[in-house]
């Protein structure tokens, strides 16, 4: 379907999509020159800090959410797994034996 058989209300609802929308807020202006230096010292402009600090709080405060679903043998194989005390390699032996740098 060429854009010109597109009907206007799918027209605009693609175009809204891409369109950016603004989001205003009051801050203190501690906390304004806060976000300013910190950007400043990213090489980042202030919206594009601020927009990938909140994107990355947004994903965390989901994921922390999230719900995974598994079946009953899985589940019980996976506590078996947290359950299981990991057996001790080679080079973690080595580790322990060596003396800290500050002893």
């Amino acid at each position: 379907m060429s854009p010109a058989t597109t009907s206007p209300r799918r027209r605009a609802a693609k175009m809204s999509k891409n369109v950016r929308k603004p989001l205003n807020m009051r801050i203190k202006p501690e906390t304004r020159n806060l976000l300013d230096m910190a950007a400043a010292a990213t090489g980042k402009n202030l919206t594009d800090f601020v927009l990938d600090a909140a994107r990355k709080e947004a994903q965390n405060a989901l994921l922390d959410r999230a719900v995974i679903q598994v079946n009953d043998k899985a589940h019980k194989a996976f506590l078996a797994l947290l359950d299981a005390p990991p057996e001790p390699s080679q080079r973690l032996r080595k580790s322990l034996q060596t003396p800290a740098p500050w002893e």
